[in-house]
C-alpha cells in the first residue's frame, strides 16, 4: 500500500468529536438516559471520548458499553476458520433508552447492520443513533450515520486508516492506496 494523504490531524479529530457530542446532545434534547456503545476496536475509545465530552458539556456522563459484532458479520466465513471473538460488555439495560452506536469508519454499512443486530439481541432501545468519525461512502446497504466527523469521498481502491492514541499510540486519519 502507498500513503496518499493525512486527512485529519489530532486537533481536527478533537474538533470533530466536540461537534458530534454537541449534535448528540441537541438531537437527544440533553444527555438524559442516553447511552453510548463503542464497536470494537476503535469505536470504543471514540465512545469514551464522546462520553467525556458530553459530561463536560452537560454535567452527566452517559454510560459506555462495548460491542463485538464478529458473530453477526455476514462475511464470517471469509474472515477465517477461527475468527477472533472479543468481549461485549453492556452492563445496563438497553431497553427503552436512546443508544448511540459509535464506530471509526462507515464504508459499506455491513458493520453497522451487524451492530444493530447485536444490539437488539440485548433489548429494544428507544432510539438508535449512529456516530462515525469518517464516512467514506460506497454503501452496499441502506445505512447512514446520524453524526459524522468528516465526509471523505474515496475510491474503492483507497483505504482509510484511523489511528487513535488508545489503540495505536498515535493520532490521525490517513488515506492510503492499495
Amino acid at each position: 500500500m502507498r500513503f496518499k494523504a493525512k486527512v485529519l490531524e489530532p486537533a481536527e479529530i478533537e474538533r470533530a468529536l466536540r461537534r458530534i457530542a454537541h449534535e448528540i446532545i441537541e438531537k437527544n434534547k440533553g444527555a438524559g438516559d442516553l447511552a453510548l456503545v463503542g464497536i470494537h476496536t476503535r469505536g470504543i475509545p471514540l465512545a469514551e471520548r464522546l462520553a467525556a465530552l458530553i459530561e463536560r458539556f452537560e454535567g452527566v456522563r452517559p454510560p459506555v458499553g462495548v460491542l463485538d459484532i464478529t458473530l453477526y458479520r455476514d462475511d464470517l466465513s471469509e474472515i477465517g476458520v477461527q475468527p477472533r471473538v472479543r468481549e461485549t460488555r453492556i452492563p445496563w439495560d438497553v431497553t427503552g433508552r436512546p443508544v448511540v452506536l459509535v464506530d471509526d469508519v462507515l464504508f459499506t454499512g455491513r458493520t453497522a447492520r451487524a451492530a444493530l443486530d447485536a444490539l437488539v439481541d440485548l433489548g429494544r432501545p428507544k432510539r438508535v443513533y449512529f456516530a462515525v468519525l469518517v464516512d467514506r461512502g460506497h454503501r452496499e446497504l441502506p445505512i447512514r450515520a446520524d453524526f459524522v466527523g468528516k465526509n471523505l469521498p474515496t475510491s474503492k481502491s483507497e483505504v482509510v486508516k484511523v489511528k487513535l492514541r488508545e489503540t495505536d499510540g498515535e493520532e490521525g486519519v490517513e488515506l492510503w492506496e492499495r
